[in-house]
């Protein structure tokens, strides 16, 4: 093909295609677990506030001051770098800034007349939460969470790229740009590896643009 191989003889286009899929089926997965924790916890500050609301942020506010990047480092020093592994780092961080946006929506919901109603007629918490004041967030939810994406197959893709992702040797575009710099006189390998994570950010962000428009009740 067009594209050529890299410096082991290996076909750019059908590595570019296999890193794409980590790199994307990666960045679902983070997105689901982070949507996970990220609106649960995000629910129940905005909903119960007081204490609750107060606690969950200084909580937030010490958890996100922990340098991801650094821990990254220190561990993988320790422990092998691994697909498993690398979810399970980023997940404990990718959610935070996910709770701030559900919070804000949940504090402006809970005071909503329809909402007070249901609560008059008995409904309980987690039936106002879930059932009346979610599917009400969730235009904004949606619309963050393809953030939440990009930011997932960038990091993954640095990652590799400085040497702590994925185990040497694995499809990924960003060995590919690792490989570019270490052949420079092979232009394609980069110029090929930065139009695809190009291309694949811009189609799951109108992706995530087009899922806001059909869950936006205004639309």
């Amino acid at each position: 093909n067009w594209l050529g191989t890299d410096d082991q003889a290996r076909d750019v286009l059908a590595r570019v295609i296999f890193g794409a899929r980590i790199s994307i089926l990666f960045a679902l997965m983070l997105t689901f677990i982070s949507a996970l924790i990220g609106i649960s916890a995000g629910a129940l500050q905005g909903y119960y506030g007081g204490w609750v609301d107060l606690l969950g942020q200084r909580l937030l506010e010490v958890w996100s001051g922990l340098p991801v990047l650094y821990l990254l480092i220190i561990l993988s020093g320790f422990v092998e770098p691994s697909f498993w592994w690398l979810l399970g780092i980023m997940a404990l961080f990718s959610w935070l800034s996910l709770v701030d946006v559900v919070r804000a929506e949940f504090l402006r919901g809970r005071n909503l007349e329809y909402v007070k109603a249901a609560r008059a007629l008995g409904l309980t918490d987690a039936a106002l939460m879930w059932r009346h004041i979610l599917p009400n967030a969730m235009t904004s939810t949606l619309t963050y969470l393809p953030f939440i994406i990009t930011g997932a197959i960038a990091t993954l893709t640095a990652l590799h790229f400085l040497g702590f992702g994925m185990p040497a040797g694995s499809a990924s575009l960003g060995e590919l740009i690792g490989e570019a710099k270490r052949n420079l006189q092979a232009p394609w390998l980069g110029l090929t590896a930065f139009v695809a994570l190009a291309l694949i950010l811009s189609l799951l962000v109108f992706i995530g643009e087009a899922c806001r428009d059909a869950f936006d009740p205004r639309s």
